[in-house]
């Protein structure tokens, strides 16, 4: 197959800095659409992969997979994109389609296993798919999604990983009117959670071990914020919630969580804690409680996110950096020092020297 070769940001070791490469992107097929990548948004999970954390790794690896951009070309076959619309690609570029999971549209628990934007086996080049930090994407059309003109696009491009992620759970367990939703933990997922599960009518209430993010909840929509450490604050909400996202990714005791929930209540975990959590019997016993999990969404669902966040004028909050900055980012990101979310200016990857 033909290629291309692209610029693009990476690194060939886990403990080297991210530096400029050449990438190979596929020419355009019949069914490709190909975009000029203007942001990407940084996750941690492109820190965890770009150190080898969860030990699948191929370098050298280019990240990213919260991309905004605009088509540049399109195959023979396409008839929903043009050139110049905006675009975008999110955690999933390819899936089986063939299995029950892909035919109700939840193509991140495909049979096979999705093709992840990044760091997963291409399957028309061979080697591993490359992300974001790039001038380019091509990807099947089928992949790809439409950005409602509306929405900053620097500060919509985390809603395509972060934005699904907590929308998803959101979405399917029916946050709305009268529901009464806790957000545990504000950073690049809770912080979105926060906005939309208020979009939806629910009220929210968020829970953080941080008295400036106390402060910050009320900023951002919450209608109550609760300083988790203080036992005295955690005991008033027993027992009052319907469902509450878990967005920590360290390890925590969700037990306390628990016995915050009504009878028939869940507590969904969507961050990616490195040890086994541990859950009491009589916590989920008691009241039929759910302790469960969910994981970004389909493509369908995620349009579907981006439409919903286009009508209630919801993005990120971010702080807007060159390419040049990726390296110290990322070492701030490792310390938790960003209010909510990085996103790249792209087009700095042109100034590159």
């Amino acid at each position: 197959m033909k290629t291309t070769t692209v610029k693009a940001f990476g690194t060939k070791a886990a403990d080297q800095p991210l530096e400029a490469l050449n990438i190979s992107r596929r020419e355009l097929q019949a069914h490709d659409v190909e975009m000029e990548i203007l942001y990407c948004g940084i996750c941690h999970s492109d820190l965890h992969q770009i150190k080898n954390d969860f030990g699948m790794t191929a370098y050298p690896i280019v990240p990213g997979h919260e991309i905004v951009g605009r088509v540049t070309r399109v195959g023979t076959y396409i008839k929903n994109f043009k050139v110049g619309d905006l675009s975008a690609v999110g955690c999933i570029v390819d899936s089986c389609q063939e299995c029950e999971s892909c035919h109700e549209g939840l193509e991140q628990f495909c049979d096979q296993f999705p093709t992840f934007s990044f760091n997963s086996l291409d399957k028309y080049l061979g080697g591993v798919t490359y992300g974001g930090f790039s001038e380019t994407y091509v990807c099947e059309d089928k992949y790809v999604l439409h950005v409602p003109e509306s929405l900053d696009l620097a500060a919509a491009a985390p809603l395509l990983c972060a934005g699904i992620t907590v929308y998803s759970p959101l979405r399917h367990w029916n946050a709305g009117p009268g529901k009464k939703v806790g957000i545990l933990g504000i950073g690049g997922l809770g912080h979105l959670a926060i906005k939309i599960a208020k979009a939806m009518g629910a009220e929210v209430t968020v829970f953080t071990t941080s008295q400036s993010k106390v402060e910050d909840a009320k900023r951002l929509g919450a209608d109550n914020a609760v300083l988790s450490t203080v036992a005295e604050q955690m005991s008033k909400y027993a027992g009052k919630l319907n469902l509450i996202i878990d967005t920590v990714s360290a390890k925590h005791d969700v037990n306390s969580y628990l016995n915050l929930l009504k009878h028939d209540g869940t507590v969904v975990l969507v961050g990616l804690p490195p040890e086994p959590l541990e859950v009491g019997a009589f916590n989920v016993v008691m009241g039929r409680k759910s302790f469960s999990g969910s994981n970004i969404g389909g493509i369908a669902e995620t349009q579907e996110m981006l439409n919903f966040c286009a009508e209630h004028n919801i993005t990120a909050d971010i702080e807007l950096i060159k390419v040049q900055d990726v390296n110290h980012a990322f070492e701030r990101l490792e310390k938790g020092d960003v209010k909510y979310r990085f996103v790249i200016d792209m087009n700095s990857l042109k100034d590159f020297n």
